[in-house]
């Protein structure tokens, strides 16, 4: 076989793959090579990244592609969760490990940013929702908490940034995963001298900005891949599925499925008013000059959070028992709102969940399946919220909802969001951060000639699903009572999580 291939560096919250891309010059054909785990831990006090591990799982998956494909393997690209990052020192070290985005310093950091610039102009100049992780007030957190080794540090790197930095030597901020930040003028697309003014920020740690399909430089020699390159993809990995996503109209929107969910639209100018605002409504920037008009959503880590707290009180069950429990359970039972802010740390989401039933006077879940049901009922109504959202501020109709990632492995949600929504629902594909990537770097090298070829790729190499929306009785009665409930417990539509 004469197939080029490419390795995606996929990095989430909670796991982390090496993935190989083979590409014939018509379709793609992906296969995880390496899986190796992530997590945030306590160190002293402070939640942090355990980046050491990580990058020798990346390593050792870059040496198993190795022997696998070894002179086909033309380069490698890097996507991660968005808004953590880095310090590193004057020789180019790495001071510290990287804070977690869910260490409890970066409440009081962002009330703090807002007594030295007003709300209003950060949204204007940033267009990003107020996140208490974003990257600003991190920043911030570091300055008012005196953060160890503050004083040594002269680059701020993005962890894809980190891990490009350690596979090529090459320092940069890529502007997909700059623009998660709150850091970015998003119309300019550049740093925002104003905000890191106001705030008091050190701008000096922020360096060049390069596009995604940018060729970054040669792996280092010791990998022993001669010839192969490292390329910054969509490094925010919301950004490589959104690439992924296999659009064929215009009336489409996209929700990116896993530990949270990224729901939005692909615009060509930033989305900037008073009402996106209002909404909680994020620009973050996409490929080949495109905007990513999106809601950060609290996802699966609802699930996630359950399994965990099961699993230490020796009742597990694996993802697909328990949504199979759900399917079994009463529907339109009990709904909570997902990104109220009860659920946005870890800690026992079983009974989180049904404390806030309890507290806004509905039926209490007592199974795994009936908890489990009402999360994701409550996320299905979530997503149909944001997509009213959406259509108020673009001013046009949206007919048809595209998930993508390892979300869609749970079924029933789709076939919730479906329901819920009212709109038809086209699943697929499963890896689509990963694929993304590998797009990106196929761009990069000319294999394709850009965003639109690259999607006819997508669509000739992936099967999709399509779901039919339901009867809409039921679903319209009990989306009028998600509303009326969220209203009344001061949902914030500023969202929890950041994908």
């Amino acid at each position: 076989m004469n197939d080029k291939v490419y390795l995606a560096i996929d990095l989430g919250a909670s796991s982390g793959r090496v993935m190989a891309a083979r590409f014939d010059g018509t379709t793609l054909e992906i296969e995880e090579v390496h899986r190796f785990s992530n997590g945030a831990v306590d160190v002293d006090g402070v939640l942090r990244w355990e980046i050491d591990s990580l990058w020798a799982g990346i390593r050792a998956g870059i040496a198993m592609a190795a022997d696998l494909y070894r002179e086909r393997i033309v380069s490698i690209g890097v996507d991660t969760w968005g808004v953590d990052y880095a310090l590193l020192d004057e020789a180019g070290d790495l001071i510290d490990a990287p804070i977690a985005y869910r260490d409890a310093r970066n409440p009081p950091a962002m009330a703090k940013a807002f007594e030295l610039m007003p709300r209003e102009r950060i949204y204007e100049i940033t267009g990003i929702q107020f996140l208490p992780f974003n990257t600003a007030f991190q920043m911030l957190a570091d300055i008012q908490t005196g953060r160890p080794g503050l004083d040594r540090a002269r680059r701020l790197l993005f962890t894809p940034d980190l891990i490009n930095y350690w596979l090529c030597g090459v320092q940069a901020n890529e502007y997909t995963i700059a623009s998660t930040g709150q850091l970015l003028d998003a119309r300019t697309g550049t740093w925002s001298d104003e905000l890191v003014g106001a705030l008091g920020l050190r701008g000096d740690l922020l360096g060049e900005l390069v596009q995604p399909g940018t060729l970054l430089g040669a792996l280092r020699e010791d990998f022993g891949l001669p010839g192969c390159r490292v390329v910054a993809v969509g490094s925010h990995d919301t950004a490589s599925a959104v690439a992924a996503v296999p659009f064929d109209t215009q009336d489409a929107a996209y929700l990116s499925s896993g530990t949270w969910s990224l729901l939005g639209i692909e615009a060509q100018e930033p989305i900037i008013t008073a009402r996106t605002e209002r909404f909680g409504l994020t620009n973050e920037g996409g490929i080949h000059g495109t905007i990513r008009v999106l809601k950060n959503i609290c996802g699966l880590w609802l699930v996630q959070e359950c399994r965990r707290i099961w699993a230490e009180s020796d009742n597990d069950h694996d993802y697909a028992e328990l949504t199979a429990m759900a399917e079994d359970a009463s529907a339109f039972q009990s709904l909570i709102d997902p990104d109220h802010e009860s659920f946005a740390t870890p800690g026992n989401m079983p009974s989180r969940i049904r404390e806030y039933c309890r507290t806004t006077g509905q039926y209490v879940p007592g199974s795994q399946g009936a908890v489990i049901r009402t999360a994701l009922e409550s996320l299905a109504h979530r997503y149909r919220q944001v997509l009213d959202m959406l259509e108020d501020v673009n001013d046009a109709p949206i007919r048809r909802l595209h998930i993508v990632g390892g979300g869609i492995q749970n079924r029933l949600l789709s076939s919730l969001a479906a329901g819920a929504c009212g709109r038809e629902v086209v699943t697929g594909p499963v890896e689509a951060a990963s694929i993304g990537n590998a797009l990106v770097q196929m761009m990069a090298h000319g294999d394709v000639a850009g965003l639109e070829q690259a999607r006819a790729v997508v669509r000739n190499s992936f099967p999709v699903e399509i779901l039919q929306p339901a009867d809409a009785g039921d679903w319209e009665s009990q989306h009028r009572r998600f509303l009326a409930l969220t209203e009344k417990q001061g949902s914030s539509d500023e969202g929890v999580g950041h994908g």
